[in-house]
């Protein structure tokens, strides 16, 4: 079988590793690895989904993830890429939070016949006897190197708490408990991690002499520069019941051609060899491509049976026929669009609303949907990228849309 390395390099998974040619070596026979998450809220994202695909090439090459919630962590809150402390949840709130990840996260990883571990780092971090933890542990960690660190070097001027400073031992900590243990060689997760995985790598190697690896994973942003899973309008959540899978399918068959064979490539198990031949098209030609990818990924996440119905709703409504067909239309000037339209003005222009703050009261209530996805915020604005094949679909409750076509 292939090596999962190559398989993750050739698909753009690969950021940084700490020994590109050892860990290549290790992963020729079956490692356990692990990735963290943090319970700050009760469901992960598309932003989260890299990871997770990751995470599925590893165990489908014979490799044992271990999944970390972060019940200990979770206390302090990582500042990696922060302006400011986190807000500090509550044990309650974080337990909650826990739960809800690990049903979603078991939808993705198969825990059978201990092919797979999750685990709370709260188990072995809660207990620790702070004495003893800076005597064994903080010894091992220069101030000076921290402090140079991106983490911590952006918070300086903002301010940071001693709570945060600890962080990286924490997390250092977690893999040195988690190679003693499990046997785990490697920790993965995002660029921004880079730091944090590499002091837990200096870690093992200062306490035990042996060595463990880092794999880091590209932090990814869209076309136009947003941060992958979060819109206008909020995050694109895995739950279905925080977002419907036909809101998520929409998300991606809106992707911009400039990202289609990447986010194919990543979120997706289609050989590259059919990836390349979808994507070597320009144009109106690439919407085909970008059909499979929202119907891939909605597969991975909610399953064919919703992936197929999202597939023929989007058709009906975006394809020229049933009740796309049917909607009536208003022309807007392409100037408009680039200049960006207030939500609010779009819905009384269309007459889907009488008045401004009739359209306020809808959005607020979350009746209102641009493109299948709901409107959260009246301050929302119209932009090039919600324009879909020169039009933008508004819908105001349940049944009732209207068709915005881009003109000039």
């Amino acid at each position: 079988m292939e090596n999962v390395f190559d398989v993750l390099k050739e698909r753009g998974f690969v950021e940084q590793v700490s020994d590109e040619e050892g860990l290549r070596r290790a992963l020729e026979k079956p490692i356990t690895f692990y990735v963290g998450y943090d319970p700050s809220a009760a469901s992960l994202h598309a932003g989260h989904l890299l990871t997770i695909m990751a995470l599925m090439h590893f165990q489908r090459h014979g490799h044992r993830p271990i999944i970390i919630v972060g019940g200990g962590t979770g206390m302090i809150g990582d500042p990696t890429g922060r302006t400011e402390m986190r807000q500090l949840l509550a044990p309650e709130q974080i337990a909650a939070n826990m739960e809800a990840l690990k049903r979603q996260l078991s939808r993705f990883i198969s825990f059978e016949e201990g092919r797979a571990k999750m685990l709370n780092n709260g188990d072995w971090l809660l207990s620790l006897r702070y004495i003893d933890f800076l005597r064994e542990i903080g010894v091992h960690f220069s101030v000076n190197r921290m402090l140079a660190t991106e983490t911590y070097k952006a918070r300086l001027e903002q301010g940071l708490s001693f709570l945060e400073f600890n962080y990286q031992l924490l997390q250092a900590y977690d893999f040195l408990h988690l190679f003693r243990t499990e046997n785990c060689i490697l920790q993965v997760g995002g660029n921004d991690q880079w730091g944090n995985i590499l002091a837990g790598v200096d870690l093992i190697r200062r306490v035990t002499g042996q060595e463990a690896y880092a794999l880091c994973f590209p932090l990814l942003t869209t076309a136009s520069g947003a941060k992958m899973g979060k819109t206008a309008s909020g995050a694109i959540w895995l739950d279905p019941e925080l977002l419907s899978p036909y809101d998520f399918y929409q998300f991606w068959i809106n992707t911009a051609d400039e990202d289609v064979e990447r986010f194919l490539k990543i979120f997706t198990f289609l050989p590259v060899e059919e990836i390349r031949e979808l994507t070597r098209v320009k144009g109106a030609a690439l919407n085909k491509a970008k059909e499979v990818l929202a119907y891939e990924v909605t597969t991975i996440v909610h399953g064919q049976e919703e992936a197929e119905a999202a597939r023929e709703t989007s058709r009906q409504l975006f394809g020229g026929g049933g009740v796309g067909e049917a909607v009536p239309t208003t022309p807007i000037p392409k100037a408009e669009i680039e200049q960006g339209l207030s939500v609010v003005d779009l819905f009384c222009r269309t007459g889907l609303t009488a008045s401004r703050g009739a359209a306020r009261r809808l959005i607020e209530q979350g009746g209102a949907y641009v493109n299948g996805m709901q409107v959260r915020s009246p301050d929302r604005v119209i932009t090039w990228a919600d324009v879909h094949d020169g039009n933008i679909l508004l819908r105001y409750g349940k049944k009732r849309y209207h068709r915005v076509i881009v003109e000039g």
